[in-house]
Order: structure tokens, then sequence, then C-alpha cells
């Protein structure tokens, strides 16, 4: 028998059972089509994620108060510290020939009110160089005043949710809101930013750090954002840090300094394991699947006994039946992880129109490897009840026993 007789024969017996096909091209197109789907999601969180530290800006350094170290058995957790960082701390780095800006932050919540309105948002003191650092730009108006940042004053800018609700879309500039109990005139809004590490940056309003010092009574900061001079300055932007707040501190280092670096290849590497996590949960149904065609095709076997007892009769040799059991479990894992493969990315681009925020889309490696281990199933459970009907005697299997 030729291999296009072998093909055609095979084909016909699986149309002649057409429940039994259907049954196992669905269970493989489950399977197939929940790994894209799956590793999508996957890598789509990566994606977000690592988007969302580039968004940061370039160059980055982050100074958190306390020291990072590990206690027992838990996760590396931030430790005591016995002072705070203060914005003479971060004003002294600016004594690092490496450092381009650096932006202290001190950040609570406040009610703002304009009028009759009113609303709750998050109020962040900084400096003129914290919209350089975040990336964030002017719609109208201007930036922070850059003057000595000891020194309050009572100027904000708003953040695009924060004028909508409260202005309505009408000018802003030069208008006073009230900040806890404090006026402040509006000098800038801010371009429409949207989320950045869960933080509305839209639903926000920044007021000089000197001035969110004295708002929410706090002399220490939540933070600082360093920003090197270029990515090759950026080490040497680190070591001075640690070495300026270290005197500072009394030779204690008690600070913590992440480079967004860092943080982007923690998280990358934390999302692939994730993504291949969720693309080996997906695979388990595909073996699920391999189980099946391997039952149903030991129960077509017993149902076909006449057949390949004739074919055998006929002279069939006990290679051709074990090719021709082999070549139906092919056909079907191949059409399986076709289809699959039609409805994964067809979920993918589903998902795509639904989450418009959020770009799901599958990695190379899930593709290739849904539809290689797909064959591979097929093939592998699919030569058990493929030797069994090899073996069979002729005369026994057309006595039907």
């Amino acid at each position: 028998m030729t291999p296009p007789d072998t093909l055609q024969f095979s084909y016909r017996a699986l149309r002649a059972y057409p429940g039994r096909t259907a049954l196992i091209l669905l269970a493989m197109c489950i399977g197939v089509a929940a790994i894209i789907l799956l590793t999508s999601l996957g890598e789509g969180a990566r994606l977000y994620v690592i988007s969302q530290f580039q968004g940061l800006g370039s160059n980055l350094l982050i100074v958190l108060p306390g020291r990072s170290e590990t206690t027992g058995g838990a996760p590396p957790l931030l430790g005591t510290t016995p002072r705070d960082l203060t914005l003479d701390d971060a004003i002294a780095l600016y004594r690092s020939p490496a450092i381009k800006e650096v932006a202290p932050i001190i950040v609570g919540a406040a009610p703002v009110a304009y009028g009759s309105l009113e609303r709750e948002v998050t109020i962040m003191g900084s400096t003129p160089a914290l919209l350089s650092a975040r990336q964030l730009t002017l719609a109208s108006g201007q930036s922070l005043p850059d003057t000595n940042p000891r020194v309050a004053a009572a100027v904000c800018l708003l953040g695009e949710t924060v004028w909508k609700e409260l202005f309505a879309s009408r000018n802003a500039l030069g208008e006073w809101v009230r900040i806890g109990q404090t006026r402040y005139r509006v000098i800038g809004v801010l371009a429409g930013k949207g989320q950045s590490l869960g933080m509305d940056m839209s639903d926000m309003v920044i007021i000089p750090v000197a001035s969110a010092r004295n708002l929410f009574n706090a002399p220490s900061l939540f933070r600082i954002i360093v920003t090197a001079q270029g990515q090759e300055q950026l080490a040497q932007a680190r070591r001075d840090v640690e070495t300026i707040i270290r005197q500072r501190h009394d030779g204690e280092d008690d600070i913590t300094v992440i480079a967004q670096d860092s943080l982007i290849g923690t998280f990358d590497n934390i999302l692939s394991a994730l993504t291949w996590a969720l693309g080996g949960i997906a695979a388990i149904s595909l073996v699920v699947a391999g189980i099946l065609i391997m039952n149903v095709m030991l129960v077509a076997v017993s149902q076909r006994k006449a057949e390949i007892g004739l074919l055998k009769a006929l002279g069939a040799p006990t290679t051709q039946v074990l090719r021709l059991f082999l070549t139906e479990a092919t056909l079907l894992a191949s059409a399986g992880g076709f289809i699959g493969l039609l409805l994964g990315l067809g979920g993918v681009f589903a998902l795509n129109q639904l989450l418009t925020d959020f770009s799901v889309q599958p990695p190379w490696w899930a593709v290739i490897a849904s539809v290689v281990v797909t064959f591979l199933t097929g093939l592998l459970f699919g030569s058990i009840p493929a030797r069994q009907a090899a073996r069979l005697d002729p005369v026994a299997a057309l006595s039907g026993r």
C-alpha cells in the first residue's frame, strides 16, 4: 500500500466514525487553544509590567529608607533604619557629578476642593525634577518653581482627571483650590499619563515638597528618585548615593538603592517563568487528549477486528497495519492542533479587542511548542493501540475473537 493509499484509507476510517473523531478533535483543540491563550496572557503581563517600569524614565535610581536584608526564612524584607531620609539628604546628593537630577518625594492623600466640588486624591510633594524623571508632560501652564526646595510655595499642578472633575475641562490656570486647609494656586495641568505601577498619575495633585511636608507634617521622605547623567554613569551614581547617605547617617548603611534596570530584569525573569508555568499547565490538557486518543483507538481496534483480520489475510504485513493506525492518530493530532491553533489565535485577537490597555500576544515558542507537542502526543499515545492492532492474529480477528 503506497503512502497516498495509506493516507486515504486512514481518512475514510476517521470519517466512518464521526462522533469518535469529533470527540478527539475537540480534546486536542482545547489543549492547543489553552496553551496559546494562557501563554499569551502571561506574555502580555510581562510586557505590560516592563512597559510600566520603562515609563518611569531612563537611568533611574530609586532610594528607599531602610536596608534591604533577609530575616530568617521569609522573603527579603525592608529592615529597620536608625533615621529616615530627609530633604537635606536629597539635596546633598547633588554633590555627585554622576547625578543629573534628584526628586525627593512625599506622598499622602487629602481632599482637593474648588467651589462646591471636592475630591479625595493623592497628593505628591516633589520638585521640578519629578516631571522629567517620571516623563510627565504639561498640557498647559508651567512646572513647579525651580527654587529652594526647603521653601514652601502655595502652587500646584493638577492631574488631568482632577482638572476635569473640578473644573469641567475649563481653564484652571490662575485659579485657587483648597488642599486640606490650605489654598494653592493652579499653575499647570498635567497631560494624561494613565496608570504607572498601580498609581493613577492623572488622578493626582503635585505640590512643592516643602509644602507637602507642612501639609502632612511629615519630616521624612517617602523615597528619592535619582537620575544619572547617562547609562554609563548609572553605577557611579549608585555608589555616590550610598557613600553620601552613609556619611550623613553616621556611617550607617541604612538605605536601599534600586536600579530601574535591575527591577525590569527581575520582573522579566519572574513573569517569563510564570508564562512557562502557564504553558506547562495548559500542556497537561494535551496529555489528557493523548490518553483520550489512546483509549478511543483501543476501542476502535476491538470494533475493527474483522477489518484488521481481512487486511492481514489479504497479505498486509504487520508494519502496514501499524502504519495505518499511526497515520490515523497523526491525522487526528495534526487536525486538532491546527484547529486549536486557529481558535487560540482567534481568542488572542478577541482579548486584544476587549482589553485595549493590555496587549495580549502569544510568544513564538508557545505556538511552535503547541503544534509539536500535539503531534508527538498523538504519535506517542497512538502507537499503543497501533501495536495491539498489528499483533492481532488474522484468523482470530476474522472470527471476531
